[in-house]
């Protein structure tokens, strides 16, 4: 199966191995990640809507804020792979140490500031004052654990950049499973004690969290077989390298963090029906795109492998054949979206009226989807070379400049709702995919020194 896929791509065995055997625990990570988003989701939703609207809420709170600390994991997988393609083992470990002083000297402040503000905060997304009882303790617990987030995610960039994404996987299913274990008895308590409600999903979340950042202190520190050793203190140079990268790369996550809030809300202008079956819309989209996402994250390593060896052209190849991986796999995800997508809308709502308007946005998810991969392969193998600045400039301008001003004048102001805004939408990937592609073959990133 593995040469037959080979072949039909035009890579040779063994780097289509290379590709899938760094990308899918990454992919299966990701993919765990979001069924535990549902899992949680399924025991607050024995709660009431009230519970369920909250949780909600803090979550994407939530998000917004540690979006902030994600730019870590690119900052530290690039150069953890650019001196493991080199052949610097002994330098290893200064950029997982300054990642983990970065996260932790970012997380502090934050975690005060939105500890301060979480009322006024939370208040933006709703005003019920019900929803709201419940949203900012169970935000604030989150919050609480902003500084495990920032860490996992400089680990993660750690194992990523050196091949070992196995490491991730494991910690993550270990961490997802303390997850369940831990909320469920938080949120429905045990024998007399009636637990915290769905205040207590938030507690279980922060500490499944922090058990995951102790896995992964043990594996990388003191595990016999995996713990890095003769760790040293970074330089300055090396702290700086690593904020350099990781802070444009944690700009632009959250910002499209807001920008899919913002257009979220042009799709409320244009009706509530519109608004209700493009948050479906949008949560396929976001689980779907996972795959490509995992394979660009591989990408960075590849691309930072090859450019560490001081062999950019290997780095130009491996970009190209992240990208037919990643667009064969998507061809066949989004098939399903175009051919059965009234079937596909049926399993999140049963109202015909919401069906038969989703029916065309998803077809167009399902025949865009194989187009627009590229961009997202490219842009984490940008990120491995060292070119966040310049992935922030393009994807912000694409997003805030060209389709978020776009969608609001299509949607609802010119009148073409729903369908408009998602023809505007997959039209603006392409011509990102498009974008990123132009500047791959230039090559103008392999010049890049870290």
């Amino acid at each position: 199966m593995l040469n037959l896929t080979a072949n039909i791509l035009r890579i040779e065995p063994a780097r289509l191995a290379r590709i899938l055997a760094i990308g899918v625990p990454i992919i299966g990570g990701m993919l765990s990640q979001s069924l535990i988003n549902l899992v949680d989701a399924a025991m607050v939703g024995r709660l009431g809507e009230t519970s369920l609207a909250a949780v909600g809420i803090g979550g994407y709170a939530t998000f917004v804020t540690v979006s902030v600390v994600m730019g870590l994991a690119a900052g530290v997988q690039a150069i953890v792979a650019r001196r493991h393609g080199a052949r610097q083992p002994q330098a290893l470990s200064e950029p997982l140490v300054a990642g983990l002083l970065i996260a932790l000297l970012i997380s502090l402040p934050l975690t005060l500031l939105f500890l301060l503000i979480a009322p006024q905060y939370i208040g933006v997304f709703n005003g019920d004052e019900a929803v709201i009882a419940i949203a900012v303790p169970y935000f604030e617990w989150r919050t609480l654990a902003i500084v495990f987030v920032g860490m996992n995610f400089v680990f993660r960039g750690y194992w990523s950049g050196i091949g070992s994404t196995r490491i991730y996987l494991w910690v993550l299913l270990w961490m997802h499973l303390a997850n369940v274990v831990i909320s469920y008895f938080l949120i429905f308590g045990l024998g007399q004690w009636q637990g915290y409600g769905a205040i207590g999903s938030g507690m279980g979340t922060a500490a499944a969290l922090a058990f995951g950042c102790a896995v992964y202190w043990w594996l990388t520190f003191y595990h016999p077989q995996h713990r890095v050793r003769n760790w040293q203190w970074p330089t300055r140079t090396t702290v700086q390298t690593v904020a350099r990268l990781a802070i444009p790369n944690s700009i632009q996550q959250t910002l499209f963090a807001l920008g899919v809030s913002v257009l979220f809300w042009i799709i409320g202008q244009v009706g509530t029906q519109e608004q209700a079956i493009g948050h479906i819309l949008i949560s396929l989209a976001l689980l779907l795109i996972l795959p490509a996402v995992g394979l660009g994250i591989a990408s960075t390593t590849l691309v930072s492998h090859a450019l560490g060896a001081n062999r950019p052209d290997d780095a130009h190849r491996w970009g190209w054949e992240v990208v037919r991986v990643a667009v064969f796999i998507m061809a066949i995800i989004g098939l399903p979206l175009w051919l059965f997508p009234s079937q596909i809308l049926s399993l999140f709502t049963h109202e015909t009226h919401l069906i038969e308007l989703g029916i065309w946005p998803l077809r167009i998810s399902g025949l865009n989807i194989a187009f627009e991969v590229t961009a997202m392969v490219l842009t984490q193998a940008l990120l491995g070379a060292g070119a966040s600045r310049q992935v922030m400039r393009i994807n912000l301008v694409m997003q805030w400049g060209v389709l978020l001003p776009l969608a609001y004048w299509i949607g609802p102001m010119a009148g073409y709702g729903l369908l408009g805004i998602w023809l505007l939408q997959g039209l603006q990937r392409i011509t990102l995919s498009a974008i990123y592609a132009s500047l791959w073959h230039s090559r103008r990133w392999a010049h890049i020194r870290l």
